[in-house]
């Protein structure tokens, strides 16, 4: 059998094979990733609770570590993440500072999660916020998970719904110092406040099987320049 050689498909094929590996590549660094966060969550649980205070600390370490924080609420300067769902209803968690007991440092908590008012949306439903040092338990987070944001984000100001907030823009906007993470709060008193937090997305297996499929689409396109090269030269020679 003889093989007929065409400049056109075949860079058509060098281009859909580069882009299959590159392609495949990259999911398989997210894949890398994911397993390297699993890891991550995994070591950080067998650590004993830390225990915040004045000392900003790098998010890196201490993300999905349990800490512990003493403090007072600030709550004039409570915000709220919208679009967040719980259970199939609409809803919102509610973020609130809370300045660590012997420090001017704060640390932003996502307290709970309370039901939108089905009648009037800028409305929040009561919740209840305690007087005096309180202790809060939960996990350190590096962010609350982005939604997407149509329009002019809202201004960060007491009292505001958001999309999305990161504490970089709370300490700017509120003139408060901040840890720069969050801390999903865990257990407490009962307040009126849901907290049952989504696990961690990993998608490991999601991102291998996408990784499969763009190797098989380089092999598809190999085989393909491969095999009609060889029937365009077959065809050529009998004619």
């Amino acid at each position: 059998m003889r093989f007929r050689f065409r400049p056109i498909p075949f860079i058509a094929t060098a281009l859909l094979v580069a882009l299959g590996i590159a392609l495949g590549q990259w999911q398989d660094r997210r894949a890398l990733e994911k397993i390297a966060r699993a890891d991550l969550l995994a070591a950080q649980g067998r650590l004993a609770p830390l225990e915040l205070g004045g000392r900003k600390l790098r998010p890196a370490a201490v993300e999905y570590r349990r800490v512990v924080a003493k403090g007072t609420w600030v709550p004039r300067w409570a915000t709220y993440l919208d679009n967040r769902p719980h259970d199939g209803r609409a809803g919102l968690y509610v973020l609130m500072p809370l300045r660590l007991s012997g420090s001017s440092m704060h640390v932003l908590v996502a307290r709970g999660w309370v039901p939108r008012n089905a009648t009037q949306r800028d409305l929040i439903l009561p919740y209840d916020t305690p007087r005096g040092e309180v202790q809060v338990s939960g996990i350190a987070v590096a962010g609350m998970g982005n939604v997407m944001q149509l329009g002019e984000p809202a201004s960060i100001k007491p009292g505001a719904i958001l999309q999305n907030i990161d504490p970089a823009a709370f300490s700017l906007a509120s003139g408060l110092p901040v840890q720069p993470f969050f801390v999903q709060q865990e257990g407490g008193a009962d307040d009126k406040l849901v907290r049952a937090w989504p696990a961690p997305s990993l998608g490991v297996d999601k991102h291998k099987g996408y990784a499969f499929q763009w190797y098989a689409l380089a092999v598809m396109a190999l085989l393909f320049f491969v095999i009609t090269g060889f029937r365009s030269g077959k065809h050529k020679s009998e004619d």
